[in-house]
């Protein structure tokens, strides 16, 4: 210990401590009032945060000090986290020379224990044990000792070294006697050491040896139950009525209350978790961060933004730094980008002149998954300091926003700034590789990983679905091959399948799955998805049937497929079936069936279902959901409801794109206003500078014999044509309106133009039984 004085990481202190002023009036140690006066004094200087104040009276003081002052300057040291100062005022202590050493009490050895634990010294913690053992065995039934002894193995303890979890346990069970501090740190302990069902067994043990828990037990004991999820879903309720029967001072315990609320939400018992909440008279920022993490965690996200609202109303509680990462990621999830701006806009007026990295990196979550991508970058440059999550979080977001390119640019940037990829980098890495068709980046990163033997869960899925997507699907099963050895899971399992399925080998995919039911692998509902996009009706039954027998006919992924399945064999009575057994629903499983009543020309059905859809809370239309209904409209007829659909769109704020555009306007074209189609078409400036949308126009000038509307919208087109290059077909369609209007001049004028640009009508092709016929050619298929 004596070599820790001398340590250059340490501040100088003096070696002896002496009077600095011989001729001050030297303090009556003998005198307990004037021992304790000078105690206080230190005490209250180390409380205020002023230890060097409190060192400076300390060695202003005759040598031999009491042991008495000596602990408290030592209690000070560890109570302001400054363990090495603690380590160096004991040495001290220990070497003092004689003839009247100060004599270490249990509140010394107790004061270095805790600043071992704090620093996690765990040598030193042991060469204080071994001389408490020689030296002052009498302390060893001293309870602030030994608990402090447990602490610290506790606080040290390496849970890859086995001898020191059996020194910490077997101290414990060494002990003459134990109180509640010494059960709540072997409980604390094995929460550490994540042996949650040892740490739930020592709680009722301690309550079965007549210890009455205290609230810190609770806080203990409480996260226990995330990780014994199943088994402690039945007893949570009542632990936390054991919480309660303890009376008002557990209950209005604002850690244990904050600490109860982890729990439930942990287990996803939600409306608990809301009762510990509301029953707690005054609550701090802490319990209402919990309250709002445990809804965004358990997918409440509107629940979640309207507490933090409620929280921005109550008077003398702010909300923190650790308020608003929740709350923005489940704006995030909401994709309200409105709301999200707004709460931007009030950390940057209200809270905050610089944000902290956990908010910018929120806030670029928040930014990417609500479309603005180059908001959220514009996020990522300002930020003063980016960690490794920065980074991580913004390639994430390019790659998942088809900027795969700009995510592999900005990962050479990472590299650049001395950053190490980890597992999240490399999986946007392969999802690119994957979106891009890339070979050779995603060999690189598969070579990267197996240079640094970097391993998470899921990888292997990643690297077959960057394989087959990168067209080498041989490469991808030789892969899927050399993961037998290792034990292929659900998800290596069906990345191969998707893989076949993607690919169109269909008897491949089959021999996979088949091959996965012999290896005792039972397959999900993703599994049987995949092989549903290759399946004809009747073994699509059959699948649908061993999903029935299985209980997986319910899962939302698989529900949707069976729903396309049926819809596009013809059986939309079956599609409606499973439609509406289905217990929860996504927006792509509305627009799923409404696709169907599209495909059977069930527009009233459709119309029905989009109605139905915005009544339901979890799901709302998207731009997909409205171009389905009003093309179901437009092959129906139903004229002014396709309209009524369309202009509805702004409601829900989606703009509408060319696609709508171009649907609405064949719609009005088909039915005979093509008036109104042209008005329409005029009244969107440049957002309908498209040829699709002009073209759909002409097609219904053809159709109804509207020649000379034909001609203006025709002009348009070629213009359109000239700056955004041509379309063979539109040129084909105006040369047959000067026919039909017997203008000849105009069709050899068009003609003239196509050759002169090299354009050329593409041939057609038609199918006669089992044959194709093509360019006068005759294959036999």
């Amino acid at each position: 210990m004596s070599s820790l004085v001398s340590s250059p990481l340490l501040p100088p202190l003096p070696t002896t401590l002496s009077n600095p002023n011989p001729s001050s009036p030297k303090p009556n140690y003998a005198n307990p009032k004037v021992t304790r006066r000078l105690r206080a004094r230190l005490t209250r200087l180390c409380r205020r945060g002023n230890v060097d104040q409190a060192r400076r009276l300390f060695d202003s003081l005759p040598s031999p000090a009491p042991t008495l002052l000596w602990n408290a300057l030592l209690i000070g040291y560890v109570c302001n986290s400054l363990p090495h100062h603690a380590f160096l005022l004991f040495s001290l202590m220990m070497h003092h020379p004689p003839p009247t050493p100060p004599s270490p009490d249990a509140y010394t050895f107790s004061s270095a224990l805790k600043a071992c634990a704090l620093s996690a010294h765990l040598s030193l913690g042991r060469s204080i044990h071994c001389h408490l053992i020689r030296s002052h065995f009498y302390l060893m039934h001293n309870h602030a000792v030994t608990n402090s002894l447990l602490n610290m193995y506790a606080c040290t303890s390496d849970t890859q070294n086995l001898s020191t979890i059996d020194t910490t346990r077997k101290l414990f069970d060494t002990m003459p006697e134990r109180n509640v501090v010494s059960w709540n740190t072997i409980i604390a302990w094995y929460v550490k050491t994540q042996r949650p069902y040892e740490a739930f067994v020592m709680f009722n043990r301690m309550r079965a040896s007549g210890i009455t828990p205290s609230a810190i037990s609770f806080v203990n004991v409480f996260p226990v139950g995330v990780s014994l999820e199943e088994y402690f879903r039945r007893c949570a309720d009542a632990l936390y009525g054991l919480l309660v029967k303890h009376g008002e001072k557990y209950t209005n315990d604002l850690f244990v209350v904050s600490s109860a609320i982890g729990m439930f939400a942990g287990i996803g018992n939600l409306e608990s978790a809301r009762h510990a909440f509301d029953q707690t008279k005054e609550k701090n920022t802490e319990v209402w961060n919990t309250m709002i993490a445990g809804y965004e965690q358990n997918g409440f996200y509107v629940e979640a933004v309207d507490l933090f609202i409620s929280l921005l109303g109550v008077d003398g509680i702010n909300a923190d730094r650790w308020t608003f990462p929740s709350t923005l990621m489940a704006v995030s999830q909401l994709q309200d980008l409105q709301l999200g701006q707004q709460v931007h806009a009030f950390l940057l007026k209200e809270k905050f002149s610089e944000l902290p990295v956990i908010l910018y990196n929120a806030l670029v979550v928040m930014y990417s998954r609500c479309g603005c991508v180059q908001t959220a970058f514009e996020v990522f440059n300002r930020m003063p300091k980016k960690d490794l999550i920065s980074w991580n979080t913004m390639i994430t977001a390019m790659v998942q926003n088809n900027l795969d390119y700009d995510g592999l640019l900005l990962t050479y940037e990472m590299k650049k700034e001395g950053l190490t990829a980890d597992s999240v980098t490399l999986t946007a890495l392969l999802s690119a590789a994957s979106n891009v068709g890339s070979l050779r980046i995603g060999k690189e990163t598969h070579g990267y990983l197996i240079r640094h033997g970097i391993q998470w869960e899921g990888m292997e899925s990643y690297i077959i679905d960057m394989y087959a997507k990168s067209g080498s699907i041989e490469i991808a099963r030789r892969y899927f091959d050399t993961c037998l050895s290792s034990g292929r899971d659900q998800v290596t399992w069906n990345a191969m399948i998707t893989a076949y399925t993607r690919a169109g080998l269909t008897e491949h995919a089959t021999s996979v799955f088949h091959e996965m039911l012999q290896q005792g692998q039972n397959p999900n509902a993703v599994t049987l998805a995949a092989i549903l996009s290759v399946c004809d009706v009747d073994r699509g039954k059959q699948i649908h049937a061993f999903a029935m027998r299985n209980g997986l006919d319910k899962k939302l992924i698989l529900g949707t497929s069976l729903i396309d399945m049926y819809s596009k064999s013809g059986d939309i009575a079956n599609a409606e079936k499973v439609f509406e057994k289905l217990p929860d629903k996504s927006t792509v499983t509305y627009n799923t069936m409404l696709s169907g009543f599209r495909q059977h020309g069930l527009a009233r059905k459709a119309l029905k279902l989009f109605h139905s859809m915005q009544k339901q809370l979890s799901t709302s239309p998207d731009s997909v959901t409205f171009l389905t209904v009003i093309s179901a409209c437009r092959h129906s007829g139903l004229i002014d409801e396709g309209l009524y659909v369309y202009n509805s769109m702004d409601t829900f704020g989606i703009s509408p794109t060319p696609e709508h555009h171009c649907c609405v306007i064949d719609m009005l074209g088909r039915h005979g206003r093509v008036d109104e189609a042209y008005e329409l078409v005029q009244s969107l400036g440049r957002d309908g500078d498209y040829v699709g949308i002009w073209g759909s126009l002409l097609a219904a000038c053809r159709l109804h014999g509207k020649l000379q509307l034909g001609k203006l919208v025709t002009k348009k087109i070629l213009q359109i044509d000239r700056d955004y290059g041509g379309s063979t077909g539109h040129h084909v369609m105006l040369s047959n309106l000067y026919a039909l209007d017997g203008i000849w001049d105009g069709v050899e004028s068009v003609r003239r133009e196509m050759r002169e640009r090299r354009m050329s009508k593409e041939l057609g092709t038609r199918w006669i039984g089992g044959c194709r016929i093509s360019n006068e050619k005759f294959v036999l298929l």
